[in-house]
């Protein structure tokens, strides 16, 4: 191996360490798993959230690295990305609930008391732009 192999290898490395590093000081600074199963009644599963989320991190990053192109039978992607929706949604939940990011964006917008029209909202917009982006880009 030439010394540029060695050097892109421990960039790679090095970026990869760094990165894994923040996301797991991400999580485990501001609580996020551990206030998703208090929400979500869960308690005892704790550590299937915890390998789940290293597990969805490494497969993630071994996939992206890789061109895998999966066949699927068309009713079998719909459980899989509703199961997939859900968890990102609640963990986006946990994290603004764990920042207190609603009641902070109320009182500078000035609906202090309808912050349930807040989240129904930003609910609402998610919806429809998840719905356009499959509609017009991916069918």
């Amino acid at each position: 191996m030439t010394i540029k192999v060695l050097f892109i290898i421990f960039i790679g490395l090095g970026s990869g360490l760094a990165v894994g590093g923040g996301f797991v000081a991400f999580l485990a600074v501001l609580g996020i798993i551990p206030r998703l199963t208090q929400l979500t009644k869960t308690m005892k599963y704790i550590r299937l959230y915890e390998w789940s989320v290293v597990f969805g991190a490494v497969f993630g990053g071994w996939f992206t690295l890789n061109d895998h192109i999966f066949y699927l039978w068309d009713y079998l992607v719909i459980p899989v990305g509703l199961a997939s929706g859900i968890f990102v949604g609640m963990l986006a939940a946990a994290l603004t609930e764990v920042l207190n990011v609603f009641p902070i964006l109320a009182k500078r917008i000035g609906i202090e008391g309808k912050i349930v029209i807040l989240v129904m909202a930003i609910v609402f917009g998610k919806i429809a732009g998840s719905l356009f982006q499959w509609m017009y880009f991916v069918r």
